[in-house]
């Protein structure tokens, strides 16, 4: 079993920051923390940021330049640094993680983003 607990989200005003997490825990051998996505009300989930395993990163082109992800493998756990955030970043985001063919997902966090 794994379990993947995001936490940081929250409101902020627009041009502001926030720092995600997403730490891994349970059956974590040989697991690959992937990357984020978010969702937001009346749209599909999307795909914000992901990391390989080598370390690669890959930004949605809504978020290049804001945004980093990185990666801590020995506390298991995958962050998403948000800069400079827009109304339009207001959404769910979710932490994504694969083992073995099978995708594992936590259970979002909200980030609200004012005007």
């Amino acid at each position: 079993q794994v379990q993947l607990v995001e936490s940081g989200g929250g409101l902020v005003q627009a041009g502001g920051s926030l720092r995600l997490s997403c730490a891994a825990s349970g059956s974590i051998f040989m697991l690959n923390l992937k990357g984020w996505y978010r969702q937001a009300p009346g749209k599909r989930r999307e795909l914000v940021a992901s990391i390989t395993s080598g370390g690669s990163t890959d930004y949605a082109d809504s978020v290049k330049g804001r945004f980093t992800i990185s990666r801590d493998n020995a506390k298991k756990t995958v962050y998403l640094q948000m800069n400079s955030l827009k109304p339009e970043d207001t959404a769910v985001y979710y932490c994504n993680a694969g083992k073995f063919g099978n995708d594992y997902w936590g259970q979002g966090t909200q980030v609200t983003v004012s005007s």
